[in-house]
Parts: structure tokens; sequence; C-alpha cells
């Protein structure tokens, strides 16, 4: 059936070609075929809100972890710095000894153990920038837990306030070695740095000029016997300096002028005394000082200028050993006062003011022997035939 060109109105546009129109069909399906043929390649994207979603959680992980850290850091560094500064710590008090070598290590342990700090490798660092282990000094000390690091530091040292402190009796007669191993004994300081002072300090007393150095027995005579207060584990110098300055107060000018008025050195005084001290008992000291004046003022007469006291020959021999009739004749010391005549080179003990006192004020007396009794009371004799007859009967 033919078209009817009017119908459609094909007429009306000459210029149209229809045989083209029908043509595009087919180069429109060969152009689809060739596309078929190479199908496109398929990229494989990741969707962007995908993408997205695992940014987001990578940061929040991130973020997570670093508040956790900054928490965690900041709990430690609150801990330390409240160790360091003592704060928020629970209230306590210890004993920390500081021993005479300062082992530091062993100070720092026993202010962990006893809860006085929290952080040993802490406490190290700081006392290493403060110079903590210079400022400590052997003693004990009573420390507590508010105290912060650098309280604790000043604390161990010599100027501590919460140093402990102990009562010492030195009774009148003692040696300095006894003295020494006394304070040894109390915490005070040891007997070699004791020996150490007295043999090399130069304490500026009058009464010690003539004294050379050296000597770790030269201040014996002058640690005068009281009951003092020391630091545990004090200077050593402090502790003679304070026995010193007792002896420098208790014989005072006027006394040491009566020496000088007698004809006597106050160290020849002191080693009259310190006879006394050691041979007589509270109630005879005047009568024995009288013995040893007689003996000593008169060379000719009754023991020819020989003191002739057992107590000098002791001072020489080991502790606790006793005096032997053998002994007279053996020890080879000029401490022996029945070989060598006069005074012995120094004293042989510590005198108390009693003591002292009879020897400046010696009763006067014709005696030169005495001999203790089974009574327990010194007898004394002018003659040596009295003497050995209540001796030996």
């Amino acid at each position: 059936m033919e078209r009817d060109n009017r119908r459609y109105g094909w007429d009306e546009y000459p210029e149209f070609d229809r045989s083209d129109r029908a043509e595009r069909p087919e180069r429109t399906e060969r152009r689809s075929g060739s596309r078929s043929s190479r199908p496109p390649a398929r990229r494989h994207r990741t969707p962007m809100r995908k993408k997205r979603r695992s940014a987001f959680s990578q940061s929040m992980t991130y973020i997570l972890a670093v508040c956790g850290v900054s928490i965690l850091l900041a709990l430690v560094g609150w801990a330390v710095m409240g160790d360091v500064l003592a704060l928020n710590k629970d209230e306590l008090s210890a004993t920390i000894t500081v021993d005479n070598d300062r082992d530091f290590d062993n100070v720092v342990k026993q202010l962990k153990d006893t809860g006085v700090i929290r952080f040993k490798g802490v406490f190290r660092l700081f006392s290493a920038m403060a110079h903590g282990e210079d400022k400590i000094r052997p003693g004990t000390y009573t420390l507590t837990s508010d105290m912060d690091y650098r309280a604790i530091l000043n604390n161990l040292g010599s100027r501590s306030t919460s140093r402990n402190t102990v009562e010492v009796t030195i009774t009148e007669g003692m040696t300095e070695r006894q003295i020494f191993q006394l304070l040894e004994e109390k915490g005070v300081s040891t007997v070699p740095e004791l020996e150490e002072m007295a043999a090399n300090h130069n304490y500026n007393f009058s009464f010690l000029q003539d004294l050379p150095l050296g000597s770790a027995t030269r201040l014996e005579g002058y640690l005068f016997p009281d009951t003092y207060e020391f630091y545990t584990g004090d200077d050593p110098k402090l502790v003679i300096n304070k026995m010193l300055v007792n002896f420098d107060a208790k014989v005072t000018d006027d006394l040491r002028q009566q020496i000088w008025d007698k004809g006597y050195s106050i160290g020849q005084m002191m080693t009259i005394a310190s006879m006394i001290e050691k041979e007589a008992t509270l109630d005879d000291r005047g009568t024995v000082a009288s013995v040893i004046y007689n003996r000593l003022n008169n060379p000719r007469g009754g023991t020819q200028g020989y003191l002739q006291v057992d107590a000098t020959i002791q001072y020489v021999l080991p502790e606790g050993q006793t005096v032997t009739r053998s002994d007279y004749e053996t020890v080879d010391s000029p401490y022996n006062t029945y070989l060598n005549k006069g005074l012995p080179p120094g004293p042989i003990a510590n005198p108390g003011l009693g003591s002292i006192m009879a020897a400046i004020n010696p009763e006067r007396t014709s005696y030169f022997y005495y001999a203790l009794g089974d009574d327990g009371v010194h007898h004394f004799f002018s003659t040596y035939n009295e003497f050995q007859r209540f001796t030996y009967g």
C-alpha cells in the first residue's frame, strides 16, 4: 500500500532526503554492535560513604588513644607531683637512720619502706639535682609524710630539727677512751672520728694552748663530766667542743688564778685532780690530796718524791686489767709513778669539780701513806711502819 505522501506531508519538505533517513537505523545498529563487542572495563571504586566512615573511625580511634594516654600520663604525673610535694599522702611518721657510711641507697630504701616517699627513682633523680647525698649526715631522724622532697633532704642534715637527741651522762673519773666508747654506744659519733678530732683539731681555749697536736689523748682531763644532750650522728668536733665549753665555764677565772698562785699550771692541777678522782672517795678527797702534795713537796721524806699511785699504772694497762705488785717494777711507762718521780705526763682521767677543788685546796696533814681497809674506808699514815703494820699486820 502506497503511502500517501501528502498525508504525512513529505512533499512539503523537498529538501528532506528520505533515503538518508532510511539508512540511519543501519548505521546506528552498526555502532551499537561495535560497542557491544567491546564492553567498557568496569572501575571498582569504593563508595564515598564507605570511605568517609572508615576515615571517621580511624580518627576516633586516634583521638581516644591520645586521650587515654593523656589521662594516664596526667594520673602518673599527679601521683609523682603529689609525692614530690607531699600532697594527698596518709599521715605517718618514721624513724630513719643514716649510718656512718652515709649509704644513700639504704636511706632511700628506708624512706620507701616506711611510706615517707612512694617513688624511689623520682626521689633519687630529685636528690641528684639538689645534691642531696652531700647534705645528709649520720644520725637518727624522725620524718613525716607531710614533708616534701626538699624538706626530707634538709631534715637529714646536721642542722635538722628532726634529728633525734640522746642524753649521755659522763661520770667523774672516766677516761677519754671510756667517754669516746660511751658516745659511740649511744650513737653520737664513732671512736675513730672522736680520736681524730681530739688529736688534730686546734680548739680555741687558753687552757689547751700548751698542748701540742697529734696525740689522741691530748684532751684527757678537760672533757668535763656532766650530763649532756647530743644529736645522734653528731659532728665529733661539736661533741668535744661542748665538753670543753663546759670545762671552760666550770673552771672559772677565779679558780685559774688560784692555780697559778700556787705555782702550778692548769694541766698540772688537772693531773693532780685526776689522781684524786681515781684514788679517793667522796669523803676523803681533801685528805688524799694532802698525801699527793706531801709526796711531791718532800722529795727526801716519805716516798722520796715518788707518788706511787696505782691508778697511774692502771691508765696504761689494757682495759680491765688489774695492777699487780710486779707491775710496779715492770711497766715501762712515764705514767708508772713507782719508777718515775713527780707528776705523770698528764691527767689520767677527767675529774669532776669536787676533785678539782680538792686539788686546789687540799687538807693540811702529815700523811704520806694510805690504804683501803676491809671496811671500805681509806686509812692514812704518816710513816711507812704504820702503813706496814696496817697492811700486813
